[in-house]
């Protein structure tokens, strides 16, 4: 019997709905997000404005939402080029990756995450990676999740399992989770208060939340928006 759950949260769509699955799931549920020397610390700012929305806005699950964490993994800015640590352009790179993957970040982020649940006695680790809608990362794949997973229990000695909620899921499903999982005022959280955008923009309110929009976080972020209201009219 697992009761307690530590969600990778950066303050975006996926984490936020993941932390809301792990709310509904666990007793017990705590929050992990990362400074890596991002370009962009707006998601570390409405990172907290989510969290205090699910702890005044969701009776349901404020009794549950425990302590959040904050640790730095600065060394992944230090080994650099990516467009999301450097003062470079977004472009596809010749292993036909966009340059917004990190390498290793996924990586990095679990092992710390392993070791933090050690010490707080947590059982489950939450994150949102997924490869059905995503940009193709490798350490986004079920099978980095599985090995990592294994790694963990053995470095650690403990029976940790990662969770991933969203593994098979489209952007669209992601939507729909978030309105089976808190209706309504949840999707309004997700749109209004979470942050995508690799630019960092937000100026620009569209339908499906803040951001460029011509970004690959903000197209994929777009495009499921646009397939889940289809199903919600049809």
């Amino acid at each position: 019997m697992h009761t307690s759950a530590l969600v990778m949260f950066s303050g975006g769509q996926d984490s936020t709905t993941c932390l809301a699955h792990a709310l509904s799931k666990y007793d017990r549920v705590e929050t992990l997000g990362f400074n890596y020397g991002q370009r962009h610390s707006i998601e570390m700012q409405v990172r907290l404005q989510v969290l205090e929305k699910l702890r005044t806005q969701f009776a349901q699950w404020a009794h549950k939402l425990g302590q959040d964490h904050v640790l730095s993994l600065d060394v992944l800015q230090q080994i650099g080029g990516s467009s999301l640590t450097d003062e470079v352009a977004f472009a596809m790179q010749a292993d036909r990756l966009p340059n917004t993957f990190v390498p290793g970040r996924n990586l990095l982020f679990l092992t710390v995450a392993g070791a933090l649940a050690y010490r707080r006695g947590v059982q489950v680790i939450v994150t949102g990676v997924c490869e059905t809608d995503f940009s193709g990362y490798p350490d986004c794949r079920d099978d980095t999740m599985k090995a990592m997973q294994l790694a963990l229990n053995l470095g650690l000695e403990r029976r940790l399992r990662i969770e991933t909620p969203l593994m098979w899921i489209d952007k669209a499903a992601t939507w729909q989770m978030a309105k089976d999982l808190g209706g309504d005022a949840l999707v309004e959280l997700v749109v209004n208060d979470t942050h995508t955008c690799y630019q960092g923009t937000r100026d620009v309110l569209h339908d499906w939340g803040y951001g460029c929009g011509s970004c690959p976080a903000c197209e994929l972020r777009a495009s499921g928006w646009q397939r889940w209201k289809r199903t919600q009219s049809a």
